[in-house]
């Protein structure tokens, strides 16, 4: 990774297109689509195609035709690399700055390309080190370590079934401040009350009250569930 970054080799868009695959890979454990990854950067698949070729090339993913992309190590280490420097700047920005959670995505998207790992180091330690980010996502260590609790959608859950809030996609600013202005966070222990058929909202007790989430939003949420 080093070696990659003093040639200048990893761009911004080679730290997004990683970052990407990671994500993607993540959420379904399978070789990551070119359409699927052209949707989540919103680029033509002949773009997504290109870049992939030269993520090849670099030695940060395996490509094969009709079956998907996946990260080499190398890959992965860019990947936590950058998103480590992503999840670390949002937390400062809410803890330091006060800026709201709903705010800081956006801010750490174009800041996460600027700082240097030494820089990430120094807000690390000013923030004690911290395990999460404001959204509940845990953070990368420096070694490029990742602590990926198993948790389930909120909308997957029964009536009569709980657990904790653990964390919740950061992608739609609106969602959060749903959540913030009804004193919902992280941390929150829960129970679903109801569930209505269809897709209907589901009744949940929260620590601040009892609210009807939508499946949308449930579909969001994530629980780490009672044992």
């Amino acid at each position: 990774m080093t070696e990659l970054r003093e040639t200048g080799a990893v761009s911004e868009a080679v730290q997004d297109y990683a970052k990407a695959i990671y994500s993607l890979h993540r959420r379904t454990g399978a070789p990551v689509a070119t359409s699927a990854l052209a949707d989540r950067l919103d680029v033509s698949p002949a773009s997504a195609s290109a870049m992939l070729k030269r993520l090849t090339s670099l030695g940060l993913v395996t490509h094969q035709p009709y079956r998907g992309t996946e990260l080499t190590e190398a890959g992965q280490r860019v990947a936590l690399e950058v998103i480590r420097h992503h999840r670390l700047l949002e937390l400062y920005l809410a803890e330091a700055l006060g800026m709201s959670w709903d705010r800081v995505h956006a801010e750490a998207e174009v800041l996460e390309h600027a700082i240097s790992p030494e820089l990430s180091e120094l807000i690390a330690e000013k923030l004690g080190h911290p395990t999460h980010d404001p959204h509940g996502d845990p953070i990368p260590t420096a070694d490029g370590s990742i602590d990926e609790q198993v948790t389930v959608p909120l909308a997957e859950l029964e009536a009569g079934q709980g657990g904790m809030f653990t964390r919740i996609s950061d992608s739609d600013p609106e969602m959060l401040r749903y959540l913030s202005e009804r004193g919902i966070a992280p941390g929150d222990t829960l129970e679903v009350l109801e569930r209505q058929p269809f897709d209907g909202p589901l009744t949940v007790r929260f620590t601040s009250g009892e609210y009807a989430l939508g499946g949308t939003l449930a579909r969001m949420m994530r629980v780490a569930l009672d044992r």
